[in-house]
Order: C-alpha cells, then sequence, then structure tokens
C-alpha cells in the first residue's frame, strides 16, 4: 500500500507524521517504523507519529522513537502534532488531546507555527550525585556542564544511559550550561540512542531542576537554546510541587509526501 506522510520539526527535533483517522494502518511494526525513520535509506525522523481519533478527546497521539519501538511522551513531537491537527482541521487555536502519558492541553498561534503544549506535573526530583532526576513525561537526567559546545555528548550521555543504574530501562541525559539569561541544553536521546537538536521533555526537565537547585519559587520562565533554536518553559513552583508547566516554541511543516 502507499502511505501519505508530513514531515514536521521542532527546534530541530523532526518528525514524520500520519493522519490514522480512518485506523487504515496497522502501525505495531518497528522494523517498518525504524526503516522510515532511518535517515539514509528511509524519510529520516527522530520518531514517526500517528494522528487517530478518540472519543474523549480532539485526537489521540500514538508515537514511537526512531528505533521502532513506543515511547514515553515526546514533548516537540506533541506539540508538532497539534500543529499537524491544525493543518488537518482537527482542531483550530485550542485543544486537548490524548498521549501515552494522559490528556494534554495545547494553544496554537494563528499562524499556526508556535505551540503552548501544557506538560504533566512534577511532584519530585531525586539527586545521583552532581545529577537531578526526574520525570516529565519522559525519564531525565540532568548534569551541569561547563563548554558544552565542545562536550562529546553522544559518548558521554551513552556512557550514562547503559551504566548500571539506567541500562535497563534507559533515560534520557541533558548536560545544561548555565548562560546567565537563558540555559544552553544538549541532550542524548534513549530510543534515537543518539544526540538529538533539541527534546522538549528535556528541556522541562532542566527548567525544573535549575529553578529547584536555585531555590525559585513562584510562577517562572525559563528561556533554553538548543542546537536546534529557542524554546520557553513556564511553570508554578511552590517548593514543593511543579504545576501548570507549559512547554513553548515552534512547530513547523518541512515536507510531505508518499512512501510505498
Amino acid at each position: 500500500m502507499e502511505m501519505h506522510f508530513y514531515k514536521y520539526q521542532g527546534a530541530g527535533n523532526d518528525f514524520i507524521l500520519v493522519d490514522n483517522r480512518d485506523r487504515a494502518i496497522n502501525h505495531e511494526n518497528p522494523a517498518w517504523i525504524a526503516s522510515i525513520c532511518d535517515r539514509r535509506f528511509g524519510v529520516g525522523a527522530d520518531g514517526m507519529m500517528f494522528l487517530q481519533l478518540t472519543g474523549a478527546y480532539d485526537f489521540e497521539m500514538i508515537y514511537y522513537n526512531s528505533d521502532g519501538q513506543p515511547s514515553s511522551m515526546c514533548g516537540n513531537g506533541g506539540r508538532c502534532i497539534v500543529a499537524f491537527a491544525k493543518h488537518l482541521g482537527v482542531i483550530d487555536l485550542e485543544t486537548t488531546f490524548l498521549a501515552v502519558d494522559g490528556p494534554h492541553y495545547a494553544k496554537i498561534s494563528e499562524e499556526g507555527n508556535w505551540v503552548s503544549l501544557q506538560m504533566i506535573d512534577v511532584q519530585s526530583i531525586k539527586t545521583d550525585g552532581s545529577a537531578q532526576v526526574l520525570n516529565t513525561g519522559s525519564p531525565h537526567y540532568v548534569v551541569p556542564a561547563s563548554r558544552l559546545a565542545e562536550k562529546d555528548v553522544r559518548s558521554e550521555g551513552r556512557a550514562i544511559r547503559y551504566n548500571e543504574t539506567y541500562k535497563e530501562e534507559g533515560i534520557n541525559i541533558n548536560f545544561v550550561e548555565d548562560k546567565n539569561d537563558h540555559y544552553f541544553v544538549r541532550t542524548y536521546e534513549r530510543g534515537v540512542e543518539d544526540e538529538t537538536f533539541a527534546c522538549g521533555t528535556g528541556v522541562t526537565a532542566v527548567a525544573l531542576a535549575m529553578a529547584k537547585s536555585k531555590d525559585q519559587r513562584g510562577d517562572i520562565s525559563t528561556k533554553v537554546r538548543v542546537l536546534g533554536g529557542n524554546l520557553n518553559i513556564r511553570f508554578h513552583y511552590d517548593g514543593k510541587k511543579f504545576t501548570n508547566i507549559f512547554l513553548e516554541g515552534p512547530a513547523e511543516y518541512v515536507f510531505e509526501g508518499d512512501i510505498r
């Protein structure tokens, strides 16, 4: 069969999206998805998503990492599928959709290229040496770094992701450098098993972890720079729990095509 697909990117985090409202595509095929996500022999992407209808929400987001395996929540993917849903006419400027970690509210600009996505609340952050470990829909390891532009993120991130503590379940590794008016973040993602240009749940984890380490309270807005551009995270922290968390940034159509 022939399948029509769309390519979107959010701050360099790129995704293949498919309209599966008619449920015509059986996507439970890891090898097939991995082949399409392959950057040399397929379309190429960090992940693949299927937009499906579900009774209680505007739509459902089904997400796979580039290795073809089902994934935990992807923040930039969530923003991109909102832009895709608007393109399809499924939503207008606001939506509540279902993802693997539960329902998410989102708002999109009139132009359709800037999305604010509400993330799950976070109640706890653990420490692992100098790192902070938390779950923002996906598990993240946040560690301070200096001269981050020169760091071998693939090698150092892989070493942490596959150490004795994390190798079974896997974890995403975020290196963060404080630039005073923003944070510079580079991320090694499990499932992709490489550095990506951006990670939405990762920059969210960084913003929360840094607020806790600096003992910031109240309504907080945090600017983050990644290899693929700029993102913003805003949230409320009362010293115990992070609530009203929004990941904000670009979500842009790149191209579309057909694959057999």
